[in-house]
């Protein structure tokens, strides 16, 4: 029998007879968010930033589980330097970055350019580890940032996490789409439901003239039409995101530029439905 106790599902899921998700009996994580594009450097983890940070500012209770094993950026994106984790009888304890419980591989190295050159079943394991043995307490919401592709970590996510929705990251070209469609394809095979897709860089803004530019010979939203899928929002390529992987995100990057917030809140508002 499955352990349905402190699962998102709470056993109303239909595989409880064949269900392998292990809990930590000491976490209560009410639902689970992953942040997935196929692609590489879209904007991923960023994304999923926005997503935790607007979360926060709802008063809800926020993790951040950073899946990319062998490029974990996230510790990075929400300003942790010197984070470290630490562990005791519930679990390994997470770091605490402006109210967000966040746990990377990065926060477990002593020099986070140290390489991580591990084969496939021990970064799957190590994810599993994320969910199992981490003490994340009690949680509104648990975005995983996964890393790029279809393979062994989106898979074991998939297969030992339970997942309450997707939200796939592309951006308006057309290479990267078809190879982010790869990745809505597997959601879809999983059963996962698909809350929809983030268009990064979708456009720049003219400072003088205010007229959009595109910079990708892809159409805005016609990839998403083509899958049947929801366009969540569309991010404009702006400094004041660019800056995230500088400085960290934080609440004057939001302010400097109304659109950023008001895309990711409506971004937000397509995650809590």
């Amino acid at each position: 029998m499955a352990d349905c106790g402190n699962c998102p599902s709470k056993g109303e899921c239909n595989s409880q007879d064949s269900c392998q998700i292990k809990n930590n009996p000491y976490n209560e994580v009410k639902r689970v968010i992953g942040v997935m594009s196929g692609k590489g450097g879209v904007g991923k983890s960023t994304i999923s930033v926005l997503i935790a940070k607007e979360l926060k500012k709802r008063g809800l209770k926020v993790g951040i589980m950073d899946a990319d094993i062998t490029g974990p950026s996230i510790p990075r994106l929400m300003g942790i330097k010197d984070g470290r984790v630490d562990q005791n009888e519930l679990g390994i304890i997470p770091a605490q970055a402006d109210g967000i419980s966040v746990m990377s591989l990065n926060l477990l190295l002593s020099d986070e350019t140290q390489p991580v050159i591990w084969r496939g079943p021990l970064i799957a394991g190590t994810v599993k580890q994320f969910w199992e043995e981490v003490f994340w307490g009690e949680l509104d919401y648990l975005i995983i940032d996964l890393p790029p592709g279809t393979g062994d970590v989106a898979l074991t996510v998939m297969q030992s996490i339970p997942i309450s929705g997707m939200v796939l990251v592309s951006v308006p070209q057309d290479m990267v789409s078809m190879i982010v469609s790869k990745a809505v394809n597997m959601v879809r095979t999983m059963k996962i439901p698909l809350i929809g897709v983030v268009e990064n860089m979708s456009y720049l803004t003219c400072p003088d003239c205010g007229k959009k530019i595109e910079l990708f010979s892809g159409k805005r939203g016609e990839f998403e039409k083509e899958l049947g899928i929801k366009l969540l929002g569309e991010l404009p390529m702006l400094p004041a995101i660019a800056d995230i992987t500088e400085r960290g995100l934080k609440e004057q990057d939001e302010q400097t530029n109304k659109s950023i917030a008001d895309i990711v809140t409506q971004v937000t508002e397509s995650v809590k439905k």
